[in-house]
């Protein structure tokens, strides 16, 4: 692992994005295997679900490169341009799609963190948002796990207090469901809430 210096945070459209569609998906792959996700992916899938943000041209990928090595990726894609899943919540509340900028993921090996990569992901996509203008919110899905859940790690914290600092508000009731295999069950069909933020001055 190299220093601090030699991380460097990189904003990639077109051509640029394209070239590291394996390596976000690899990286997806390795931080969602975790709690609370416990994603056991696929690159085929990967590959599939990756081709939204590939397709659009107004979509962004930041990655974390220390040295050549992709360490951590975050996307973001005009909710007009994504699949009609991540949409249909938004349409049923009468929220205007072509005004939500969405956010995909940031995933992050466990070794680099702590080190301020995340807030840069959300910095650069917010501003990504704003420079592209016309858009209200941002916005980003997060799965819904119960508490109690016996396979909850010791000691885990999730990221919500660091949501909510970014000015990111939970919005029960604007939820979707998505079906990914969970591993050591299978195909399992997942409860995600989304949060929202409005999209004026940087946080």
């Amino acid at each position: 692992m190299g220093n601090d210096a030699a991380i460097a945070i990189r904003s990639l459209t077109g051509d640029g994005a394209r070239r590291h569609l394996d390596d976000v998906a690899a990286l997806r792959i390795a931080v969602f295997r975790d709690w609370p996700y416990l994603y056991a992916g696929d690159m085929d899938y990967e590959r599939e679900y990756l081709s939204a943000y590939a397709a659009s041209p107004r979509s962004l990928f930041v990655l974390a490169f220390d040295g050549d090595r992709v360490v951590g990726a975050s996307t973001g894609i005009p909710l007009a341009d994504d699949a009609p899943t991540f949409q249909a919540p938004f349409r049923a509340r009468g929220i205007e799609i072509g005004k939500v900028f969405y956010f995909g993921e940031s995933v992050l090996l466990p070794a680099w963190r702590g080190r301020g990569i995340g807030h840069a992901f959300f910095d650069a996509r917010e501003a990504h948002a704003r420079a592209l203008g016309g858009f209200a919110w941002t916005a980003f899905a997060a799965v819904d796990r119960d508490e109690a859940d016996p396979r909850r790690p010791g000691g885990h914290r999730g990221n919500e207090a660091f949501w909510s600092k970014r000015g990111y508000a939970r919005q029960p009731g604007l939820a979707m469901a998505l079906d990914w295999n969970e591993a050591g069950i299978g195909e399992t069909r997942h409860a995600l809430t989304f949060w929202t933020r409005p999209l004026g001055d940087a946080a």
